[in-house]
């Protein structure tokens, strides 16, 4: 049990959360039944930094049923859930996490996993393969390897590769088609919202909706939100996609237009200063900002923060700022994950899918390591077809959804020689 967790007695709760999720992801089930017989990790310990809540503490479960030693931290101190953080240590997994932890006790959980020396990591942002490149290099050659779960912690990882820094493989988990397509469309577009509405309890219908940026995720965001009855605005600075998103039936603008029409704001981008200074003086009084990009840096809060002539607390999770022409804008868990600051981040049954797919990639790096690289520039790995092949079919069986084989004769039409 770790001093980490501040009330012990918190588990039962945690644990009741958990065997929600548990019910609800039958995907994850099946390859917990398989490590559980082969055992691909026995002997290796894995430190893990994700959203520490229900849906990650089973992926920790699983992981651990096929004989991973887990070491377990969150990647954001806002998505802490400290039941379920209490519930796992309960369970006899080293777990070091808070909720609200400063930044300081943030990155004490992150060195403590990796003075796990750790062999597998899973990653969630990139805030642990950057400490243990930067702090602890004496650790690397004991990594077999790591998973990244985002978009921004591919980003990351691309520029250390460029750079010829990144020293173990990694595989990009959140490129594979059963990740972005469904956990960054479908999830972020339904987990932003719940998070939004049970924070401020106003309707979203009839107002207008920014949302910065139109990848995966920022899609899934302007679906929702005109589902629910929004005027949606998209701002972009990828000319395909600001095309895009003007054919899905979106205005488009710049920022600085947007800034003085939106009700709503979301940062989709992975980028700093989205939203700043020169931006908040010309908002409506009330607009409500948030951001569901991983770091919080979307949104400028700080010097929101520093511009406005009071501030406080307008509700749970909410900080109003006044400014000095007299309007108040408002902010949604700090400028951190609104999805996962203010809910419970997305639904069990995508991140069935999305933890399949950590759960394989770990599994192959394993039983790959003799073949993966670990030459400089060259340390990024796809994740393979047939792992995304594996968990799509076993998730349209568990759905009853049957579909299609090819005919010997049609293989040969598209993949042989094909007459003229």
């Amino acid at each position: 049990m770790t001093s980490e967790i501040r009330d012990i007695n918190l588990w039962e709760s945690g644990e009741l959360k958990i065997e929600w999720v548990r019910r609800h992801m039958p995907v994850l089930a099946i390859i917990e039944e398989e490590f559980r017989r082969e055992q691909p990790f026995k002997g290796l310990r894995v430190a893990l930094s994700v959203h520490l809540e229900a849906k990650t503490a089973h992926l920790c479960e699983v992981l651990a049923a096929g004989g991973a030693e887990m070491y377990v931290t969150g990647s954001n101190p806002l998505s802490t859930q400290d039941d379920v953080a209490a519930a796992l240590a309960h369970e006899g997994l080293k777990v070091f996490a808070l909720h609200g932890a400063s930044d300081e006790e943030y990155f004490r959980g992150i060195r403590k996993v990796i003075e796990s020396a750790p062999h597998i990591i899973i990653d969630d942002g990139g805030d642990l393969v950057n400490m243990i490149h930067g702090s602890y290099p004496q650790l690397i050659p004991g990594v077999i390897g790591g998973c990244e779960e985002t978009t921004t912690g591919i980003l990351r990882l691309k520029a250390m590769d460029r750079a010829g820094e990144l020293s173990f493989p990694m595989m990009l988990v959140n490129d594979a088609a059963c990740k972005h397509l469904f956990d960054n469309r479908y999830g972020t577009g339904q987990s932003v919202w719940d998070g939004i509405d049970r924070t401020t309890n106003l309707i979203v219908a009839g107002k207008t909706v920014v949302v910065a940026g139109y990848g995966w995720c920022g899609k899934g965001v302007a679906m929702r939100a005109k589902g629910l009855g929004a005027k949606v605005v998209v701002t972009e600075i990828d000319p395909v996609k600001a095309m895009e998103a003007v054919m899905d039936g979106f205005t488009v603008m710049e920022m600085d237009r947007a800034c003085g029409v939106g009700d709503i704001f979301v940062t989709v981008t992975g980028c700093a200063d989205v939203i700043g200074k020169r931006h908040f003086p010309k908002m409506k009084d009330g607009a409500i900002l948030c951001n569901a990009g991983h770091f919080d840096v979307e949104v400028d809060v700080a010097g929101l923060r520093n511009m406005a002539t009071s501030s406080g607390k307008a509700r749970e999770n909410i900080m109003a700022y006044t400014l000095g022409n007299g309007r108040t804008l408002y902010v949604i868990g700090e400028g951190r994950l609104v999805n996962l600051a203010a809910g419970d981040g997305h639904p069990a049954e995508i991140m069935d899918m999305s933890f399949a797919v950590q759960a394989l990639s770990a599994r192959y790096l394993v039983a790959n390591r003799d073949s993966m690289t670990r030459e400089k520039g060259r340390m990024l790995f796809n994740v393979p077809g047939e792992i995304d092949d594996k968990i799509a079919r076993l998730k349209l069986r568990d759905w009853g959804v049957g579909i299609d084989s090819l005919t010997p004769e049609q293989h040969r039409y598209l993949y042989g020689q094909q007459q003229g």
